[in-house]
């Protein structure tokens, strides 16, 4: 700033400053509860959430039961969430709902809580314990307010969230498969096209479930091959009862003829 540049000015400036610095800290000191609530609610219309902060905790503690809680609440599960303390926010914008369920502001802050472990939900890679949790809250929030204008919007994140766990499904299966770890695959592909009916990798596990089941048969001990050569040309019929046409169908079949000769070779005689 230009005008800063002027040795008076500036000093003047600085001592503006100084002096609010001073006034916040008496303040934030004292025991003048009146003060520190309009100072509070100054910072917080003013976005100043860091500074804000201190004063909407000690406040939430000394008015409890008073005609002014509910706002301080209010506020302070804010100043939480746009400090990006995702965990204590959805914690008091919980606790908010439980303790004013008569309040206007009730739906909000349930919405809120769900919100917040929506936003804490990770990059697929990563563990999905929070997006599970978050598909929890918003159905809650769902069931619990079926009018309200919030509803698309919690279907939408429920949607984003299920994509996300979809993705993280399929990735841990090919993982399990490039590992050679085709029994683990075969059980997490099983799952996600469970959890998933409608996954557009469907006929892409429904192949590599028939595959997987042939390199597992083709590495087990012979006492196990008979068995697992039967479970491959089942998971054949079941993916080309589907996919006949598909892209992995010509593969799909040399499998299958494979499976077959091994199957009649591992056959008990008795």
């Amino acid at each position: 700033m230009r005008f800063l540049k002027h040795p008076l000015i500036f000093l003047l400036f600085i001592a503006v400053i100084s002096s609010s610095c001073s006034d916040y800290q008496k303040i934030l000191k004292s025991n003048d509860y009146a003060a520190k609530y309009v100072l509070a609610k100054k910072l917080y219309d003013k976005k100043d959430y860091q500074k804000a902060y201190p004063l909407l905790e000690e406040l939430v503690s000394v008015k409890r039961g008073t005609s002014e809680a509910e706002d301080i609440y209010y506020y302070y599960c804010y100043c939480n969430y746009y400090l990006d303390d995702l965990i204590s926010a959805s914690y008091h914008f919980a606790q908010f709902a439980k303790t004013y369920p008569s309040s206007k502001r009730t739906e909000e802050m349930a919405y809120m809580n769900a919100y917040c472990y929506y936003l804490g939900s990770p990059v697929p890679s990563l563990d999905q314990s929070n997006s599970y949790r978050a598909i929890e809250e918003m159905q809650l929030f769902i069931n619990q307010y079926p009018n309200s204008t919030r509803i698309e919007e919690c279907n939408v994140l429920i949607d984003k969230l299920r994509a996300k766990l979809e993705i993280k499904a399929y990735d841990t299966a090919k993982l399990y498969y490039k590992m050679a770890d085709y029994k683990a695959a075969i059980i997490s592909m099983q799952n996600m096209l469970r959890d998933f009916p409608m996954t557009a990798y469907k006929e892409e596990l429904m192949f590599l479930i028939c595959k997987s089941n042939y390199e597992l048969a083709e590495n087990s001990v012979d006492s196990k091959k008979y068995e697992r050569y039967k479970s491959t040309i089942d998971a054949y019929f079941t993916f080309i009862d589907k996919f006949a046409t598909g892209k992995y169908a010509k593969e799909a079949e040399t499998i299958h003829v494979k499976a077959k000769e091994r199957f009649a070779l591992y056959k008990p005689t008795n």
